[in-house]
Formats: C-alpha cells, structure tokens, sequence
C-alpha cells in the first residue's frame, strides 16, 4: 500500500497561519503514523510553493513557524521527499478527471491510475479541506476512449489511518524481501532461482519495490488470460493493449541495435532446462531507478512464463 499527500487538499483555505498550522500538524502526525509501519507518504514537489491563505504560500507562512516546525516542512517537500513523481506510473498525456476537472500529474490523478492497474495507492490530505470525504471516485480516459471510474480511498485522521495500516500488508523493506513477496504472490510465473541477484548490493528503493510487483502482478495475470482453446481472452487484450503496446507501454521488445550488440548479456540461463539458455529481450521498466525485469516472450497458453532477471538496466550504453 502506498500513500500519497493530497496537493489539491492544500488551496488556500485558512484563515491564518494558526488554522494552517493546526491543519499541518495534523499531517505531520499522519506522517509519523505511517512511518511506525514502515511506510512514507510520498508528496509532490510543488508543494514547497502551496497556497495557504488566500494571499500567502507556504514559503511566506512558514516564517511564522518555530526553526524545528519550519525546517522539517521545508525537509520534506523541498529537500528529500519521498516524491512520488520520481516512481510515476501515469504519464501527462493520461487524461484523469474528478468531479469534471483533469487531475493528471496530481497525487489524486496518480493513485487513480495505479489503483486502475492493481496497485492499492491511497491519499492522506489535509482537513479542513475540499477533500473531506473518501472514496473520491475517478475517471481515467484509456488511448482508446474508453472510460473507467475507480474509488480512492483518502484520509484525514490519525485513527482511521491507523485502523488501515494495522490491516495492510507488512511494508517491504529489502529485495530480498521484494523476491519472496514477488515469488509467493506470482505463482503462475516461473522465476529463475537467481532472478533477483542483480539487486544486491543496490541501495534498497521502496518505490522501485512496489513498481516491480506491480509489473510482476500484470505478468502474472496474463499469462492466465488464455480460454480453453489457447486464444488470449478479453481481459488477456486488454492488459497487451494498456501495458505492451504504444510509446507508454510498460513492457516492450529490446531494439535491433540492442540485441545485437548487448547479445550476450540478454541470455540467460534456462530456468528449468539443464544446459540450455532463453534470449529474453522483452523485459518491463522502472524509471527510478533504472530497473529491467527480463521475461521470456511470446506468452502462450500451457507455456511457463518466464522471468530470468529484475535488476538494473543491462543495455545501458
């Protein structure tokens, strides 16, 4: 489960600074809460620049603050994050709306889209606000004019937060953990025994963690999108249309040039066959870091799937 800060929650609704600072105190709660679970709240960069009061940003505010309050604010949203731009799943060309108006490249647009493609993303935002209620019911424009609405769930108190968190999943914090998780939840794939390997040694990413599952997750459920003839079912076209195909896919072929000259490297050992090898070039990306899960390709009905490799990018040049 990740969380999310909601940036649209921060539009210039306070008073005074005393109102915003009870506001924000609140949020800095929820912060801490999620982190005795092992969790962060991802926000938006542009939030070192929000509109507090109806004439003042948080940059003016915050010269009210005490140095500790002022310097962990400041820590957060204009220094360290996390941010979740820097672990994206949506692009500014994927239409979102809420409530009739575009929330792409927003935390809301951002936990929609991820929510569409199974991933459990969730908002936390300030109160009093706009966004005082959950879910908050989103609607994503697919490249092919098809139209879904999914429900984000959002949160504004500590003890909700905290009823959810005690129910959610244990945070993943290593990559050796990310591979039993990805190994226990993706049975219907057939991992290497040294998939993963390439990993260690790599400062652990928590973001990148949850993107690699996420992607396992969609590989995992096409490979079992076949009918009883072999034919890819309705479900099984739509997960190649929305994540293998198009300038935004998220899996994709290696190019010529790359095949040829990194040949070598993209041959992997056979998972299951003695002395023989599989040449995977088909492989799903992760931004930040830089990270491939190599698979083999085509996926076919009663055919493993196989993954061979998720580490850093091997045809870096």
């Amino acid at each position: 489960m990740d969380l999310l800060l909601n940036e649209l929650s921060f539009h210039g609704q306070f008073q005074d600074i005393t109102a915003f600072r009870a506001a924000i105190t609140r949020v800095m709660m929820l912060r801490q809460l999620a982190r005795r679970f092992g969790r962060e709240i991802h926000c938006h960069r542009s939030l070192a620049n929000a509109q507090v009061t109806h004439a003042q940003t948080l940059p003016q505010v915050m010269q009210a603050f005490e140095n500790d309050e002022r310097r962990a604010l400041m820590q957060w949203f204009a220094r360290q994050g996390p941010y979740w731009e820097d672990v994206r799943l949506h692009s500014t060309d994927d239409y979102l709306e809420y409530k009739g108006e575009p929330v792409t490249d927003t935390a809301l647009g951002e936990a929609a889209f991820g929510v569409v493609h199974g991933q459990e993303r969730r908002l936390a935002s300030l109160t009093p606000s706009d966004f005082e209620l959950s879910p908050l019911p989103v609607t994503w424009t697919a490249d092919d004019g098809l139209a879904s609405t999914v429900d984000v769930h959002n949160h504004w108190t500590v003890q909700e937060l905290e009823a959810v968190l005690q129910a959610a999943p244990q945070a993943i914090d290593s990559w050796d953990q990310l591979a039993a998780i990805c190994r226990g939840q993706c049975d219907a794939l057939t991992f290497s025994d040294d998939c993963f390997a390439a990993l260690r040694g790599h400062p652990f990413v928590d973001g990148a963690a949850r993107h690699v599952l996420v992607l396992l997750d969609v590989l995992h459920r096409f490979s079992r999108c076949f009918d009883s003839a072999g034919q890819r079912t309705p479900e099984g076209q739509r997960l190649y249309q929305d994540h293998f195909t198009g300038g935004k896919a998220w899996f994709s072929d290696s190019s010529d040039a790359e095949k040829e000259d990194f040949r070598s490297d993209l041959t992997f050992k056979h998972p299951t066959a003695q002395g023989e090898a599989l040449f995977c070039t088909w492989h799903g990306k992760v931004k930040t870091p830089q990270i491939r899960i190599h698979f083999s390709w085509p996926v076919r009905a009663n055919e493993p799937l196989y993954v061979v490799y998720v580490g850093p990018k091997i045809t870096k040049r």
